[in-house]
């Protein structure tokens, strides 16, 4: 069974584990530490995921990945960016597009947003299908837009909106 919940102190080694995958953070921001160690966790468990609506994607009693809404400021206020990871032994089972429905479901039951969205690197197409599955619409390239272990990447943007 799948389902989202707060992360947990006992999340610690599985987070150290999956974020040390090079298959697994190769598009995620490089906000995250590489190499992911124990203190980077405790920091994620204890401070990193107060932030918006973050959850932990529990698959069958275990730790799988991550999803995440952080609502913007001022002008953006009732805009939040999606933002996903799941261990890459899980990619293709439609387990992520199954957590983006969980998460989008408590954003519009808990919060007053208007509008989701997320920005994701153009290679990562996999990422995008899911988004485009679950109502989410291309609504442009932001080119040269990420920088990431001396690159750029065009970045594509999707929105829905809420309701």
């Amino acid at each position: 069974m799948l389902s989202l919940r707060p992360f947990e102190p006992s999340d610690e080694q599985s987070l150290v584990r999956y974020l040390n995958n090079p298959a697994t953070v190769q598009y995620l921001s490089p906000k995250v530490p590489f190499p992911y160690t124990p203190e980077d966790a405790q920091w994620w468990i204890s401070t990193g995921s107060k932030q918006g609506i973050t959850r932990a994607i529990i698959l069958d009693g275990m730790l799988i990945g991550c999803i995440g809404a952080r609502p913007g400021t001022f002008e953006y206020c009732r805009s939040a960016e999606i933002g996903y990871w799941l261990g890459e032994e899980y990619w293709g089972q439609g387990i992520t597009g199954r957590a983006l429905q969980l998460l989008m479901a408590e954003v519009e039951a808990d919060t007053d947003m208007v509008r989701l969205e997320a920005v994701v690197v153009a290679q990562n197409t996999r990422s995008a299908r899911v988004l485009e599955k679950f109502g989410f619409e291309f609504e442009g390239l932001r080119r040269k837009a990420i920088y990431k272990d001396g690159e750029f990447f065009d970045a594509r943007l999707f929105g829905k909106l809420c309701g």
